[in-house]
Order: C-alpha cells, then structure tokens, then sequence
C-alpha cells in the first residue's frame, strides 16, 4: 500500500506535458473541492535528482497554489508502480 507524504509544492515539477493539459476550469473545480472536502486525493509524483517530478494531480496541484498552500499530499511513486 502507497503512503501518503506532505511535500513541499516549490519541490515538484511539473513536466511540459502537464502543464498543456491544464485547464483553468478544473483548477477552479479543484481549489473549491479542496476549500470544501476534508479529505482529498493525493497527487503522484518521482524521485527526480534534486525534486519530484509531477506525474498526476495537475490541477490540485495548481490548485493548491492558487490558494496559497505552501504543500500538498502526494505519493511517491518509484518506476514499477507508473
């Protein structure tokens, strides 16, 4: 089973991939999901050399920056479990 670790939202990157499949909308969506639920999914995200790198969650992740949250629950996810 996956543990679920706070992680720092200036230590994750976030791929070009991902960044062109943000929509502001869903940002929207999910800022208000995390305002108004007491338990979210986290995020998906690899060892990088010096930070992770995002695999899933762009939007709350987005999200969470648009409300000035400083991290974020996340899972780190090593090669086999992609």
């Amino acid at each position: 089973m996956l543990k679920v670790h706070i992680l720092k939202i200036e230590d994750i990157y976030v791929p070009t991939d991902r960044k062109k499949e943000l929509e502001p909308e869903k940002v929207d969506f999910a800022a208000e999901e995390i305002m108004t639920e007491a338990e979210e999914k986290p995020i998906s995200v690899r060892k990088g050399k010096d930070r992770y790198v995002l695999l899933k969650g762009v939007h709350r992740l987005e999200a969470h920056k648009a409300l000035g949250e400083t991290t974020i629950k996340g899972y780190i996810m090593n090669a086999k479990q992609r």
